[in-house]
């Protein structure tokens, strides 16, 4: 499919800073495809209901309609937990979720990846960690976010009305390691991950994704 190049495809949880960035970036002119990666069967089920309803609220606000992919991601986290160090997990495992992002944008035409990621606000957002994820795949990732603070962050929320859903309670991921790598050196990355069938485990989670279009 021929790339658009204000298309991006931008992966959304339930949390405060993803429906932010993807604000910002409709700001701009983007058109937006979401892609929520579900772990319905390790954590809560709640924020998928969340991510509807903030993919509603994005929508309303930018007068468009908007298409959404929901991707299981669950047996993917258990693969990753298996298989690979429990200190890279974060690492792993958002690595995955750029791989899918990736394919999706292609299918879809999108040109780049949008995240919610700010720097150093968790283990997984430092600069090295960051790097070695964004190797994964070939497509630019955006981060809209990258030099906010949480309080600019919140008050943008509040203010496009989507702090109150993105704080609705919900357990968080039930697999952040105990103590997670903070500077990832790439080849120790890539050497775990060899340990995983990266392309099958891909292909499974597009092919199994369920899309929704959240109307205006």
């Amino acid at each position: 499919m021929k790339t658009n190049e204000k298309k991006l495809v931008s992966l959304i949880s339930g949390g405060i800073d993803a429906p932010v960035a993807t604000h910002i970036m409709m700001q701009r002119g983007a058109e937006i495809v979401l892609v929520h990666m579900d772990s319905r069967s390790s954590i809560d089920a709640r924020p998928v209901n969340n991510v509807k309803k903030l993919a509603s609220i994005l929508a309303k606000a930018a007068k468009k309609d908007i298409k959404l992919y929901i991707v299981p991601h669950d047996n993917n986290q258990q693969e990753i937990n298996e298989k690979c160090p429990q200190n890279l997990m974060c690492i792993l495992c958002r690595r995955m979720m750029y791989r899918v992002a990736e394919a999706i944008a292609k299918k879809e035409g999108a040109n780049g990846i949008v995240t919610g990621e700010n720097l150093g606000q968790v283990a997984s957002q430092t600069l090295d960690n960051l790097a070695a994820e964004d190797c994964a795949i070939s497509l630019p990732v955006h981060r809209p976010l990258l030099g906010f603070d949480k309080e600019e962050v919140i008050r943008v929320a509040k203010e496009i009305g989507t702090y109150e859903t993105s704080t609705l309670p919900n357990e968080g991921c039930v697999m952040v390691p105990k103590f997670p790598k903070t500077h990832a050196i790439l080849k120790e990355v890539e050497e775990s991950e060899s340990n995983l069938d990266v392309e099958g485990m891909t292909e499974r989670a597009v092919e199994k994704a369920s899309v929704i279009t959240i109307n205006k």
